[in-house]
């Protein structure tokens, strides 16, 4: 799908706030509400927006811990610590990198304890660096622009 720049204005739009009404996005951009919502169809259909999602303050559901782990694995087969990474609520993000290591992970845990319990059961797949969060400087944010 090739976008042109007013579908760029609605997806920096939308991902200022996604709950936005179609109508009010469309003032912002000088078109109605209805031709602001059949562009979003279409940027959905075509797969440039894959989803819609929520922001949580973390802080607030106690998860003050932020951790970022490398991972040195033991074995060349990574299925099964894949599966595991992915059943783990601890896991915020995973990648498989080049470079330092063979995956680097961002977990967050409400306590040293769980940390420590996510720790070894990571010894099961390899050796792992630890990196604590002491301070957030920037929130991802969207990437959007023409």
């Amino acid at each position: 799908m090739e976008l042109d720049n007013i579908d760029f204005q609605i997806l920096r739009l939308l991902s200022e706030n996604s709950r936005v009404q179609w109508k009010d996005l469309g003032k912002q951009i000088h078109m109605t509400g209805q031709a602001v919502g059949n562009r979003i169809k279409k940027l959905e259909e075509s797969g440039v927006i894959k989803a819609y999602s929520l922001i949580v303050d973390e802080m607030k559901l106690g998860l003050s811990y932020t951790a970022f782990v490398i991972i040195y694995m033991k074995t060349a087969n990574h299925n099964s610590f894949i599966r595991f990474i992915n059943s783990q609520n601890e896991v915020n993000e995973a990648h498989r990198v080049s470079g330092e290591g063979c995956y680097h992970l961002k977990i967050k845990v409400n306590s040293q304890e769980k940390l420590n319990l996510f720790l070894e059961k990571v010894l099961d797949y390899g050796n792992y660096t630890l990196y604590l969060s002491i301070q957030k400087i920037k929130q991802g944010d969207s990437l959007i622009s023409p």
